[in-house]
């Protein structure tokens, strides 16, 4: 169904695999991203990547892609919620424990979807937000192992919760 991105994962001296699923390809939707967003302070940059960001203890990650395809610009939370509902119906099919949700961004609204997905015996816990941006989608994804409980769990999902747009 969809095709699945494998980040690199980042703890002190060394690199261990974290995969973040993109549903992307499912929905047909996968390109190069300019950087358009610098997250939390304290966050780096991933092999200089300026759309791929780590916490400075390796546990959590966040991407931010724009990709080349249309997407519309919900006026309404109903619009959102439409969407969401489709959303979350293709990602029930591959996918755990799938939460989606419009959200507010200054009188515009986006997609939240959190879920738990599975690779290699490791789970991890998904916050990926879908936004227009001048008619083109915008995602924000973080990811961290469902086990993690470090300080940067909380503000990465807060972050994506409230505060990107």
């Amino acid at each position: 169904m969809g095709q699945i991105i494998c980040f690199p994962r980042i703890r002190a001296a060394t690199r261990r695999g974290l995969a973040l699923p993109a549903l992307l390809a499912a929905l047909g939707l996968f390109a190069p991203a300019g950087a358009l967003i610098v997250p939390m302070t304290g966050w780096v940059p991933v092999n200089g990547d300026a759309n791929f960001w780590t916490d400075a203890s390796g546990a959590c990650l966040m991407r931010e892609e724009r990709h080349g395809q249309a997407f519309p610009l919900f006026g309404t939370p109903d619009e959102a919620r439409a969407f969401a509902l489709k959303l979350q119906t293709t990602l029930d099919k591959r996918m755990t424990a799938v939460v989606t949700q419009p959200v507010d961004r200054a009188g515009a609204w986006g997609v939240l979807a959190a879920y738990d997905y599975t690779q290699g015996g490791a789970t991890y816990r998904v916050s990926q937000l879908y936004l227009s941006d001048s008619g083109i989608l915008r995602t924000i994804t973080g990811s961290s192992a469902l086990s993690e409980s470090g300080e940067c769990v909380n503000s990465m999902r807060d972050f994506i919760r409230y505060l990107a747009n």
